[in-house]
């Protein structure tokens, strides 16, 4: 990486019709509605029941039709998948007490399938129900670009993430990363300074954080994450106060890459988590950009592995912009998922329980696509699909991703 190619400019014709060529693709983000108290107190609920992920939350919404049927069937329907103690199902004084702290602490809670919630997230299918937004929400209706790399960056790299951050941001962007040490920091840092370059309004920037919307993490980010509580936005999926844990951090990388159009990797390993996020955005149908690196340096192995994969080269902003400009996402596609209403009635108890008997034998520890299911046991998606959410919310089935699911034992 060259002095040259750290500085290189963007054209500016891009920086400028680009701009408003993606505002004018994200005006309609499909249809939407407001969430009343209670219904967002058995949304919140309903996420932290036992056995209950997103994907979860989402086929419960798809056959009862709110969160509150789903609740009231939650002890049925894993007696039916075969568990033997009654599941745990989250107090509403519990989701209650999580509601105050987080808006103790100024923080917002966005629903899935209201109009606040970020669209693009909303398109993946294990994105978070409940999201908490603390800062300034409506930064997550603009363009979003995710940028991600390495914790152990070099300063060259981190100057290249501070520009390339400054450059989008100036162009109406909004840059998505985790607020973690290196590349993270030097993202923030850049579409925070754009401000101070052009205006208060071109500080687009949101962290998406593992542990609680209070928790500082990494401790020594604590100056970033006061400045980016005033003027960008930090979003999490786990209760206030919750101290991050590794096996958050994939969770984390799924929502940087969902919420954006693309996620850029500038420096990273071959084992790095940003990879991970990579793969996240091209499983999502995002754009998947890399900067390219020295053979000879360890933090270029990711990002070179990820072009010689078919990533697009990043050479400066308006690579980005002529990328996302030339293919935006299908209007149809970022539509809000409804959740308007109860699906069609199941067959009868009996005729389920002969399903149940086909469908248990095709699962292993093997994960397997739901699809797969379908085509060997020959029943209908409605029937296989509330089998498996029996066998999940029994604590007998693990999810997958790409709507692959395998067995667990018993508990």
């Amino acid at each position: 990486m060259t002095q040259h190619d750290l500085f290189a400019a963007p054209p500016s014709s891009l920086m400028s019709s680009g701009a408003s060529s993606l505002h004018a693709d994200s005006g309609d983000a499909g249809p939407a509605r407001s969430f009343s108290a209670a219904e967002r107190l058995d949304l919140l609920r309903l996420i932290r029941s036992e056995n209950v992920g997103p994907v979860t939350v989402r086929r419960l919404l798809d056959r009862f039709g709110t969160a509150r049927k789903a609740l009231e069937a939650l002890p049925t329907l894993a007696r039916n998948g075969g568990r033997a103690k009654p599941i745990k199902i989250c107090p509403a004084t519990t989701a209650e007490k999580e509601l105050m702290q987080a808006e103790a602490l100024g923080a917002r809670l966005l629903c899935l399938g209201e109009s606040a919630y970020p669209a693009l997230l909303a398109q993946v299918e294990d994105a978070p129900p409940c999201l908490y937004a603390l800062g300034h929400a409506p930064l997550l209706a603009r363009p979003c670009i995710g940028m991600v790399g390495a914790r152990n960056a070099s300063v060259a790299g981190k100057q290249f993430a501070r520009k390339l951050a400054l450059d989008l941001a100036a162009a109406g962007i909004t840059v998505v990363s985790g607020l973690a040490r290196g590349i993270d920091t030097a993202a923030h840092e850049g579409a925070l300074y754009a401000a101070t370059r052009n205006d208060p309004a071109a500080a687009g920037t949101a962290a998406v954080v593992a542990g609680g919307i209070d928790v500082i993490y990494p401790p020594e980010n604590d100056r970033l994450y006061r400045q980016m509580v005033e003027q960008g936005v930090i979003l999490s999926e786990m209760p206030p106060a919750t101290v991050p844990q590794a096996r958050h951090f994939p969770r984390r990388n799924r929502i940087i890459s969902g919420a954006s159009l693309g996620v850029v990797v500038v420096e990273a390993s071959a084992k790095s988590g940003s990879l991970i996020t990579a793969r996240c955005a091209a499983d999502q149908g995002r754009e998947v950009f890399a900067v390219p690196g020295s053979p000879l340096e360890a933090r270029s192995e990711g990002p070179n592995l990820l072009l010689r994969d078919g990533a697009t080269l990043i050479r400066h902003a308006g690579d980005i912009l002529e990328a996302i400009t030339r293919h935006p996402p299908a209007l149809g596609e970022r539509g809000r998922p409804g959740f308007s209403g109860p699906a069609p009635a199941l067959p009868p108890e009996q005729d389920l329980a002969r399903a149940r008997a086909e469908v248990v034998p095709c699962l292993t520890v093997t994960a397997v696509t739901v699809d797969e299911i379908i085509r060997q046991c020959q029943l209908s998606f409605a029937v296989v699909s509330m089998i498996l959410l029996e066998l999940e919310l029994a604590g007998r089935l693990e999810r997958h991703p790409g709507n692959r699911v395998s067995l667990l034992s018993a508990p």
